[in-house]
C-alpha cells in the first residue's frame, strides 16, 4: 500500500508538471494547472461517489468499483477485508448457533440476565421449567418472573456459593434448584434444574424415619418397663440371667436415645416442632449443660473449663439451641481420653456470636470433616461402639443452626484435638438493658390503650377542641 502511495504520488506530481509545461507552450500556465487540479478532483469525486455507493450496499460483499491506480488498489483491499469479516462473523455465528442448541439440548434450564436482572435469553429446558413466554417475558425483571421473597434475597445478595430450592412458579408440583453464576459485568447466568424427584425422595424418607420412629417408641417403652422390672427384681434371678436382662437394659437405652434423636431431627427438618424464637441466657445454658458434662465424665476426670465473654442475649428456641449446645459439650466428653481438657467458650464480635467446644483428644482425620453431619456418618466406628453414639448429634447440631441462621465450622487435627465453632449473626444478639427497654416501651403502649379504651372521652376531646353542651 505505501509503495501503491508513492506512485500515485509521482504521477500527480508528474502529470501537474505535465499541465504547468504546456501552459508555459501556449502562454497560460496557471489557467492550465488550475483545469488540471480540477480534472484531478473531479476524477476524485467521483471515485469517493463509486466507494460511498458500494459501502452503503447491504451487500458489502459484493464486487468493487473498478478503478485504476490508488483508488484501485484500495477498492481492492477493502473489498478483501470486507470478506475477511464475513467469514469472521459466520464462523462466530455458528459458534453461537451451536452454544445455543447444546444450551436447548440440556435438560436443565438456562437464563441469561444483566446485573439487575433484565432477562436477556433462556432456553428450552427453562421455558419448559419456569413457564417464560418470549413474546412477553423477554426484557422483564427475573424477580417479576419469579414471585419468591427468598429468591429475590438469593439473586441480591451475591453469595451463591450454595443453590436455592423452591417451587416452579409456572408448575408449582416442580422442585428446581437455582445455582447462579456471575460473569461478565456482574451479569448472572442461572441454571434451573429439576430436582422433584430427589425432593420427593428426600421427603418420603423424612416420612419414614419420623413414623418407624413413632411407631418403635411404644414397643420399646414396654420392653424397657419390663427389663426395669427384671432388674429390680435381680435378687432372685440366676447370675447368667442378670447379665443377659443387664446387657438388653443397656441396649435398650441406647435405642431409646437413637430414637429420641431421630424423632427431634425429623421434627427440626420438616418444621412440625413448634419453633420458640425468644431470648435466652446463654451463660445459665452453658452452666446447665457443664454441670451435666462433668456428672457425665465421672471418674475419667475431665477438666472442663467455661469461659463467657459476651453477656447479651440469644434470640431463638432455648430448646433447640440447649440441644445443639450439649451434643457438641457431650461429644467432647466422650471423645476426650480421661483427664483431658475441653475448653467451651461464648463470645462475640463484629461478625456476631460465636461457641467454641474445644478439646485436646485425639482428633479427627480432616477428610472425614466434610461429611461429618451426615445422619449415620462415622469417623472411627469402633469409637462410637465404645461412647454408644448414635451418629445423629452433628446432624442435629447442623439443622439447628440453620434455623437460627448460622454455620457450623469443624476444625480439627489428629493427635492435636478438635474444636467445634457455632456462629451466629449479630442480629441475633441483644442486651438485657435493650430488652428490658423494649419490654417496658411495650408494657406502656398497652397501658395506654387499655386506658383510651376505658376512658375514650379523655383520648378523643381535648379541653380546647370540646364542643360546648347545653
Amino acid at each position: 500500500m505505501q509503495n501503491s502511495w508513492s506512485q500515485h504520488l509521482r504521477q500527480l506530481l508528474g502529470a501537474l508538471t505535465g499541465c504547468l509545461i504546456l501552459g508555459f507552450m501556449i502562454g497560460y500556465p496557471l489557467q492550465v494547472l488550475s483545469v488540471g487540479l480540477i480534472a484531478y478532483l473531479a476524477w476524485t469525486m467521483v471515485q469517493s461517489r463509486k466507494m460511498y455507493q458500494w459501502l452503503i450496499n447491504p451487500q458489502t460483499t459484493s464486487n468493487p468499483p473498478q478503478s485504476v491506480g490508488l483508488w484501485g488498489d484500495l477498492f481492492d483491499n477493502l473489498h478483501k477485508l470486507q470478506l475477511k469479516n464475513r467469514k469472521t462473523e459466520e464462523k462466530l455465528l455458528t459458534q453461537i448457533n451451536r452454544v445455543r442448541e447444546s444450551t436447548n439440548a440440556m435438560r436443565d434450564g438456562v437464563i441469561m440476565t444483566d446485573s439487575q436482572g433484565t432477562i436477556e435469553w433462556w432456553n428450552g429446558a427453562a421455558e419448559r421449567l419456569l413457564g417464560f413466554r418470549l413474546k412477553t417475558d423477554l426484557g422483564q425483571y427475573i424477580q417479576n418472573l419469579i414471585r419468591s421473597p427468598d429468591f429475590k434475597r438469593y439473586f441480591e445478595s451475591r453469595n451463591y456459593d450454595e443453590p436455592l430450592e423452591l417451587n416452579s412458579p409456572a408448575r408449582p408440583h416442580i422442585r428446581l434448584q437455582l445455582q447462579i453464576s456471575l460473569f461478565g459485568d456482574n451479569d448472572r447466568m442461572i441454571v434451573a434444574k429439576d430436582v422433584t424427584r430427589l425432593y420427593q425422595l428426600e421427603q418420603m424418607r423424612r416420612d419414614f424415619v419420623s413414623n418407624v420412629s413413632h411407631e418403635m417408641r411404644t414397643p420399646l417403652t414396654v420392653i424397657s418397663g419390663y427389663l426395669e422390672t427384671l432388674e429390680d427384681n435381680a435378687e432372685d434371678l440366676p447370675p447368667k440371667w442378670r447379665r443377659a436382662i443387664h446387657t438388653m437394659s443397656t441396649q435398650s437405652s441406647r435405642m431409646e436415645a437413637l430414637i429420641t434423636d431421630l424423632i427431634l431431627l425429623s421434627k427440626i427438618e420438616i418444621g412440625e416442632q413448634a419453633y420458640d424464637d425468644h431470648l435466652n441466657d446463654v451463660t445459665k445454658i452453658l452452666e446447665k449443660i457443664v454441670h451435666d458434662a462433668q456428672v457425665l465424665s465421672g471418674d475419667q476426670e475431665h477438666t472442663i473449663q467455661l469461659e463467657i465473654n459476651d453477656h447479651r442475649w440469644l434470640r431463638g428456641d432455648e430448646g433447640q439451641l440447649r440441644s445443639a449446645f450439649s451434643n457438641l459439650i457431650f461429644n467432647a466428653v466422650k471423645y476426650t481420653p480421661a483427664q483431658g481438657k475441653i475448653t467451651i467458650t461464648w463470645a462475640a464480635d463484629s461478625t456476631g456470636a460465636h461457641l467454641s467446644v474445644k478439646d485436646n483428644g485425639i482428633g479427627i482425620d480432616p477428610i472425614h470433616i466434610p461429611r461429618l453431619t451426615e445422619r449415620f456418618y462415622r469417623a472411627d466406628p469402633s469409637r462410637h461402639l465404645d461412647t454408644g453414639g448414635t451418629g445423629l448429634g452433628l446432624a442435629i447440631v447442623k439443622h439447628v443452626l440453620l434455623n437460627h441462621d448460622g454455620k457450623l465450622d469443624i476444625r480439627s487435627r489428629m493427635g492435636e484435638g478438635s474444636e467445634f465453632i457455632c456462629h451466629f449473626p449479630t442480629n441475633r444478639l441483644i442486651s438485657r438493658e435493650a430488652e428490658a427497654m423494649t419490654t417496658s416501651n411495650n408494657d406502656t403502649a398497652i397501658s395506654d390503650r387499655i386506658g383510651a379504651v376505658h376512658n375514650p372521652d379523655a383520648s378523643d376531646e381535648s379541653p380546647d377542641r370540646a364542643e360546648p353542651r347545653g
